[in-house]
C-alpha cells in the first residue's frame, strides 16, 4: 500500500525566493510619498487657519477704533501680531483691507467691520523643503460687529 508521496520542506532556493524583500523596495516609495503628501497637505491646512485667525484677530481689533485710519492700523497691527507669533511669514506684506456694512437684525440695523487677509506664503516654508520655488496665496475673511459703547 503506497501513500500520497511526502512533502518536501520548502527551501530559500524556491521560486518565491526573495519575494518580500523586492515587494517592500517596491512598496517602500510609494508608502513614503504617501507620507509626505500627508504631511504636506497638514502644513498647508494649517497655515490657512493662521491666516484665518489672523483675519478674526484684525476684525476684532478694527471693531474697536474709534476712526477710519485707527481701524485700519489695528487690523494690520494685530494681523501682523497673530502671523508674528505662529511664525507664518508671508513673501510680502498681507494685505488686509477693511471695509464697512452694516446687517439688518431683528433689533434694527448693526454696523459692521470686515477684514480681508491675503499672505502669499512661499512654499519653501510652507512644505519646508528647500530649493522649492513659487508662492501658495491662502486667504482669510472675518466680519465683526462694531462696537457700539466703543465711544465715537
Amino acid at each position: 500500500m503506497t501513500g500520497p508521496a511526502p512533502r518536501r520542506p520548502r527551501t530559500a532556493a524556491g521560486p518565491d525566493a526573495g519575494g518580500v524583500p523586492v515587494e517592500a523596495a517596491l512598496l517602500l516609495p510609494v508608502v513614503l510619498a504617501f507620507v509626505l503628501i500627508v504631511v504636506a497637505a497638514g502644513r498647508v491646512q494649517s497655515t490657512g487657519a493662521v491666516v484665518d485667525a489672523a483675519a478674526r484677530a484684525g476684525a476684532r481689533a478694527a471693531s474697536l477704533a474709534r476712526t477710519e485710519d485707527g481701524a485700519r492700523q489695528a487690523a494690520a497691527d494685530a494681523v501682523q501680531d497673530v502671523l508674528g507669533r505662529r511664525s507664518v511669514r508671508c513673501s510680502q506684506e498681507p494685505v488686509t483691507p477693511v471695509s464697512y456694512g452694516t446687517v439688518q437684525t431683528p433689533g434694527g440695523e448693526l454696523d459692521t467691520v470686515t477684514v480681508r487677509v491675503r499672505c502669499s506664503v512661499p512654499l519653501r516654508d510652507l512644505l519646508g523643503v528647500d530649493g522649492l520655488q513659487g508662492d501658495k496665496t491662502m486667504t482669510g475673511e472675518f466680519t465683526s460687529v462694531v462696537d457700539r459703547y466703543r465711544g465715537d
